[in-house]
């Protein structure tokens, strides 16, 4: 279910309650399915130097080059493996759901990973699953596989022993469009959660996550980028999250 939309206005009250109750907001940014260097990269690793707040990109392995792993500003993690779509026609897309036999989607990451400290010197042990979904068959085993963290989409819910699950929860773009979607969804989604972590009905110890997707950006999405990691981080009662430490 979407959230109502909000605005400026709306976002900083639910701020202020956190500085009235003795309480940081904590925040923190993913953005998704690097591949490659890019001027939308590049845009993206302005925003990060100009805020200070760095996000965790997901990198997809297969497609993954060396002249992005030459990038030593970044904080890479794992997409899956190449982002393809194993669900039949007409359900929801997947590359890690229970479309195919279980040690088959378990041996991609595994050659997903492999690629990835092939390139980088400590990617996070952290997987980002395509189209922030996954079965519970695969994610029951990715403690096990030497995953550290998994991170998807919505408040979390289950626990898992070994694995830290720390998810996103506003989504900047409209995937019907593929364009930005507007100011006043992204923030009612950041207003949803953060206000449900406030009453107690979200896991108040969850960072509330940020999504972007550098490559599908239009000039208003990235304003709005800019705008956000600005002007909430100037708020005293917020702590932009480092996602190595979240994850830790």
């Amino acid at each position: 279910m979407t959230p109502p939309p909000a605005d400026w206005v709306t976002l900083f009250r639910v701020l202020d309650a956190y500085g009235t109750a003795g309480r940081m907001a904590e925040l923190w940014w993913r953005d998704d399915d690097a591949t490659q260097p890019s001027k939308a990269l590049d845009r993206l690793r302005a925003i990060s130097a100009a805020t200070g707040i760095v996000p965790l990109i997901a990198v997809i392995p297969a497609r993954a080059t060396p002249e992005l792993a030459a990038l030593t500003d970044l904080v890479v993690c794992q997409h899956g493996w190449n982002h393809d779509n194993h669900a039949p026609l007409g359900q929801s897309k997947a590359e890690l759901g229970a479309h195919r036999p279980l040690p088959v989607v378990m041996g991609e990451l595994a050659r997903g990973w492999l690629k990835l400290r092939s390139l980088f010197s400590i990617p996070l042990p952290i997987l980002v699953p395509p189209h922030n979904r996954i079965s519970n068959d695969a994610a029951d085993l990715l403690a096990q596989a030497g995953y550290r963290g998994l991170s998807t989409f919505n408040a979390r819910k289950k626990a898992r022993p070994g694995l830290v699950q720390i998810n996103t929860h506003c989504d900047i773009m409209d995937w019907h469009t593929r364009a930005f979607g507007g100011e006043g969804l992204a923030l009612g989604a950041l207003v949803a959660h953060l206000t449900a972590k406030l009453d107690g009905k979200a896991d108040p110890e969850e960072p509330t996550g940020f999504l972007t997707h550098h490559l599908a950006h239009d000039e208003a999405a990235w304003d709005f980028t800019d705008a956000a990691l600005r002007r909430i981080a100037a708020h005293p009662a917020v702590n932009w999250c480092h996602p190595a430490e979240i994850f830790s």
